[in-house]
């Protein structure tokens, strides 16, 4: 039986950007200026809206085997045809080859996805969820200011974790990392680590603040 990333191969223009990791589900907007890019972007409003973003790696000078397909809903035409996109993260693929590289790339992909469950995720996921709203009260109480998180974050486990993975900032590698995981658990559960030392440092620096500062 075919498994659901060997179904279906396509072509795909690709848009390698560096320390951007785009998860399915997540906005990305796009200021678009140089003239290859253009021309790309005029193509994919011809046909489908769809292409693929990559990160890459300056240091290394390679884009990343893995990606998010992103397609246009929204775009402005700017003076010298520069273009103002604004974009939502739909499935994930693997670059299979590159069909060229000129005047931008396009690769033959392969769609992914995360394999079925072998256990019921939602308390994992709940206990993520409940990290995060940890990290946003110590983010708020050291700033001093209101953060609240949207009301419209998914409660389904694999699109909680692309959410989580999706607002993590600074952190480019361990986006990829987390993008290219083919389980749900194992995303949350490193999620879960990943939130875990950040509230325990907010809270020590909190605990500093009151110290020092208190009310």
């Amino acid at each position: 039986m075919a498994t659901s990333s060997s179904i279906a191969v396509r072509e795909l223009p690709l848009f390698p950007l560096p320390e951007v990791v785009l998860f399915p589900g997540r906005p990305l907007p796009l200021h678009i200026f140089e003239f290859r890019y253009r021309m790309m972007m005029n193509t994919i409003l011809d046909s489908d809206r769809r292409f693929g973003v990559l990160m890459w790696d300056p240091n290394r000078r390679e884009a990343a085997p893995v990606g998010c397909c992103a397609e246009i809903i929204q775009h402005q035409r700017l003076p010298d045809d520069r273009l103002k996109i604004w974009t939502m993260g739909q499935q994930r693929f693997r670059v299979l080859d590159y069909v060229r590289e000129k005047p931008y790339y396009v690769g033959l992909v392969e769609w992914i996805e995360d394999r079925p469950p072998e256990q019921d995720l939602h308390r994992l996921a709940a206990d993520v969820e409940e990290l995060l709203r940890d990290v946003v009260r110590l983010s708020a109480k050291l700033m001093d200011r209101e953060i609240e998180l949207p009301e419209d974050i998914p409660s389904l486990p694999t699109e909680l974790s692309y959410w989580v993975a999706g607002n993590l900032y600074g952190v480019a590698s361990e986006q990829q990392t987390l993008l290219e995981m083919q389980d749900t658990a194992t995303r949350l559960e490193r999620e879960s680590e990943i939130l875990t030392t950040t509230r325990n440092h907010l809270a020590a620096r909190t605990v500093l603040k009151d110290t020092f500062n208190p009310s």
